[in-house]
């Protein structure tokens, strides 16, 4: 007997075999992205981790304190992860998994030097609250992002540029000190970055491929892991100038 796809066994087989791709496809999806969170989150605890020890040295030290955050030091400590974000970004595709890892590591570490100043500037109680907040509207965008059937593709230029004013208008305002300038670029940074978290966690899922090698599909674990960190902390810095109360 002659084998003829249009019958129905052959559409049952078919519709079976494609259902079976697809679960496995979901699957490799899942373990994916569940790498990609738990690299952001391990690099969040690293920086946390630093942020602390680093900022009770000062606060036992003077001189410490002095050093770091009065001296031209601070510039360096400032822009140090600013340069090794930008490093990373362009030259990930270049390097081993490893090596992508490592460097990850190393700027969550120099991110956790640099926001240090966050725990001599305000209390403890309005950090853990800010925390629990960004980790909220953080947890709620990425959802969205990633069970949305709605293509987010066109917000990419749009929240790009804003990011590009942000950086900016921050640069501009180290030297002018102007609180206004502070609050809008505050205001600014909550709306962009809660919205390139939605964005982000739809372009990590969409460049996920079942077939990538090994390294290839490590360093997109990276790389995605590191856009959504710069999200939830510039969501966080944003909102602790806005509701952190000083000491």
């Amino acid at each position: 007997m002659a084998f003829d796809p249009n019958n129905s066994a052959a559409r049952r087989w078919g519709t079976t075999a494609r259902t079976y791709d697809r679960a496995e496809i979901d699957v490799g999806l899942r373990q994916h992205m569940l790498g990609v969170y738990n690299y952001m989150a391990s690099g969040l605890l690293l920086t946390g981790i630093v942020a602390y020890l680093v900022a009770n040295w000062a606060m036992a030290n003077p001189s410490v304190a002095m050093t770091l955050y009065g001296s031209p030091l601070k510039w360096v400590i400032m822009l140090a992860p600013i340069g090794l974000v930008f490093f990373l970004a362009a030259r990930i595709h270049a390097m081993s998994a490893f090596a992508a890892q490592t460097t990850y590591w190393v700027y969550a570490a120099l991110m956790g030097l640099s926001l240090s100043s966050i725990f001599l500037l305000y209390t403890g109680a309005s950090i853990t609250r800010v925390f629990f907040i960004t980790a909220g509207t953080f947890g709620a965008m990425s959802l969205y992002g990633y069970t949305t059937k709605k293509d987010l593709s066109g917000w990419g230029s749009f929240l790009f540029m804003g990011v590009i004013g942000i950086l900016i208008a921050s640069l501009v305002n180290i030297f002018i000190g102007s609180t206004m300038i502070q609050f809008v670029v505050s205001v600014l940074g909550v709306l962009i970055f809660t919205g390139l978290t939605a964005y982000d966690t739809q372009a990590i899922k969409e460049e996920y491929v079942e077939s990538d090698d090994r390294d290839t599909a490590g360093k997109k674990s990276i790389f995605g892991a590191l856009r959504l960190y710069l999200d939830f902390i510039n969501i966080f810095v944003s909102l602790m100038s806005l509701f952190g109360e000083r000491r």
